[in-house]
């Protein structure tokens, strides 16, 4: 049995010197001093009688040691997270901090008139919000950087657990007329003034499924950085592409002269959900607040 062990502080450290890859930003990150950072890290090394960070005045670089053992450590903190989450939740649920994640193509149109309502409903939650992409959401879930997140399947996200809060229909947007007949059917786009967005968000995913073309995933169609951004290059009569009808309810298409018209598709809808990790102790938490969600929607 190992006498002396890593304090869960240490590893605080060491993971935020690895995620942010310079001393002063992960000191800052830790509310510390970037000499009491660089002490602690030395007491770990000998601790542990093993160097796990090589530095240099330009480059912090970890060992292959250092890399597992960070792999290792983020695995002991959300452990350790978890510990004081389960009572949490056990003392009183929705209480306290959760940190939810929540990708851009759900946040701006369904989170500001129902966060109120929530705050409202549960003024003890505190609630930290992170948007990100759909897979870097993915990768901030596994990582444990979030607790939950806001998301829209089908999308392969690891070992999961879920709650479906509603479907959300897909739209062709164009500019007028561009398309004529009240539904559109997927051969009826030319996909190749298919406007797409960007790599990570899974509503190009969800596009390229409901067009039948999954296969044209890795091409060069024109790419967008955000569904206002796609929004503006079909006003321009630059192609078309496919929007959320929450987006539209919420008035994505205000000033602007785009059509919306139904795609005649089984896969023209994607589920908004509630998701987190499996078997995560705050599981009956989430299944609360997901059906808060749907409640307040």
């Amino acid at each position: 049995m190992t006498t002396f062990l890593p304090t869960l502080r240490q590893l605080q450290y060491l993971v935020a010197l690895h995620d942010h890859g310079h001393f002063g930003r992960a000191a800052e990150s830790c509310f510390i001093t970037q000499s009491t950072l660089s002490a602690s890290l030395r007491e770990l090394e000998a601790l542990l009688g093993s160097m796990l960070v090589e530095r240099s005045r330009r480059v912090t670089r970890f060992t292959p040691l250092g890399i597992r053992i960070v792999a290792k450590a983020r695995l002991v903190l959300r452990a350790a997270e978890e510990l004081a989450d389960m009572a949490q939740a056990e003392r009183e649920p929705l209480t306290g901090e959760l940190r939810m994640g929540v990708i851009p193509t759900i946040a701006p149109f369904l989170l500001p008139p129902l966060l109120p309502k929530l705050r409202a409903d549960h003024p003890s939650l505190k609630l930290f919000l992170r948007e990100e992409p759909s897979g870097a959401a993915c990768d901030s879930l596994q990582r444990g950087l979030v607790d939950c997140v806001l998301l829209a399947m089908p999308f392969e996200c690891g070992d999961i657990a879920a709650e479906t809060l509603f479907e959300d229909r897909l739209l062709v947007a164009s500019a007028p007329g561009e398309m004529t007949d009240p539904d559109v059917r997927p051969e009826q786009i030319n996909v190749s003034r298919m406007l797409l967005l960007e790599d990570g968000h899974c509503l190009k995913d969800h596009a390229l499924a409901a067009c039948n073309r999954p296969e044209l995933r890795a091409s060069a169609m024109m790419l967008g950085t955000s569904l206002h951004t796609l929004v503006q290059m079909v006003d321009n009569r630059l192609g078309v592409t496919l929007v959320p009808e929450m987006a539209v309810e919420a008035g994505l298409l205000d000033g602007t002269q785009v059509e919306v018209r139904p795609l005649v598709s089984e896969q023209a809808l994607r589920q908004i959900a509630l998701i987190w990790r499996q078997g995560s102790p705050r599981e009956a938490e989430f299944r609360l607040l997901a059906e808060e969600l749907r409640r307040l929607r």
